[in-house]
């Protein structure tokens, strides 16, 4: 009796431990969250009652009720709300500490990691996470380093660090320089915050080799672009990893024409989220990256009719919040992308 009681409860433990959900991480260019007050020392004045697109409480509303629903239809596939979500293009913690306050979102009782950056307009990049799963030891944020222009004013490197099941991760998230100027002319600027991600990841696993490494932001390049590919070496075939490497889940995705912005009727995938080897293919601890069912590829891009504008000039791109000083009450510029880490 005692051998069936047993058998019985191993059994149930081992059913339990397959029919465990994985977790959902994602990324989320807010594009142009800013409140409605004038920051004297950042170039927001567009965003403020008084300013060109006239931001206005009805305006930040429905923004807010827009990122809500986003959220929280991601949150719906899983059943279950993502534990860590990186943003950008938001301007400071006021408005983060309104996104997580948000009705359909506050169950999930996320905390901010959040730092201003010097960027020229006053926008910085963010954590959400949930501390039930994610227990944060520590985080930091880095100044881009770019020698070859100094005085640059743009986002920081935000990271944050500690545990997830026992399992040391470290997350970084980033908005690339932009392309203003020029694709190739402004190369130079997104290779060196590439190589510093880099540098950061080494830095982290020369500590302590079994941390996960998950670098995601807007990159501003695609995934099969030189300042991803080979300055960051976030690599596209899992067969091509060795252990220190990034994996790219969303380079085959790009090559099989998905995109996450529009730009004169071409798909980009700035968005990425790129992982490190021993995440990528389990080889230390048991959390590993996962397919969603019934996807051929490990990354994921949130798409659904009413992220997509369905007519005009730019029929077919995502919906964004404003065509010029028009506000069309849209999502961002951007989709939102994620990925599954599981046991």
């Amino acid at each position: 009796m005692k051998k069936t009681l047993l058998l019985l409860a191993l059994v149930v433990a081992s059913t339990v431990a397959m029919a465990q959900k994985p977790y959902m991480v994602a990324f989320y260019n807010l594009e142009n969250l800013f409140d409605l007050y004038n920051d004297p020392d950042t170039h927001d004045d567009e965003f403020t009652p008084e300013g060109e697109k006239q931001w206005n409480q009805y305006k930040y509303d429905c923004k807010m009720a827009n990122i809500e629903r986003v959220l929280f239809d991601m949150a719906a596939i899983q059943k279950d709300y993502p534990i860590v979500i990186g943003v950008t293009e938001l301007e400071n913690r006021l408005v983060l500490e309104d996104v997580v306050a948000l009705p359909k979102l506050a169950p999930a009782k996320y905390r901010i990691c959040h730092f201003d950056s010097p960027d020229a307009r006053g926008i910085d990049v963010a954590f959400l996470y949930r501390a039930d799963v994610f227990k944060m030891e520590g985080c930091d944020n880095r100044k881009l380093i770019v020698p070859e222009n100094p005085t640059l004013r743009t986002r920081d490197l935000v990271i944050m660090w500690g545990t997830i099941d026992d399992e040391p991760f470290c997350f970084l998230v980033s908005h690339w320089p932009s392309r203003r100027g020029g694709q190739y002319a402004s190369a130079y600027l997104r290779e060196a915050c590439a190589r510093q991600i880099r540098e950061i990841k080494d830095e982290f696993l020369a500590k302590d080799p079994n941390t996960k490494f998950v670098a995601m932001g807007d990159f501003n390049d695609d995934a099969t672009d030189k300042s991803v590919e080979e300055t960051l070496g976030a690599k596209g075939k899992m067969k091509q990893l060795v252990e220190g490497d990034f994996f790219n889940p969303f380079n085959e995705m790009l090559r099989a024409g998905l995109g996450t912005l529009a730009y004169q009727d071409k798909w980009n995938l700035f968005d990425n989220i790129v992982v490190t080897e021993n995440l990528a293919t389990g080889s230390t601890g048991k959390l590993k990256l996962q397919k969603a069912p019934k996807s051929k590829y490990y990354g994921n891009i949130f798409n659904r009719p009413y992220l997509i504008q369905q007519e005009g000039q730019y029929k077919g791109y995502p919906l964004r919040t404003f065509v010029g000083n028009n506000f069309q009450n849209g999502f961002s510029d951007h989709l939102p992308v994620y990925i599954y880490i599981g046991k």
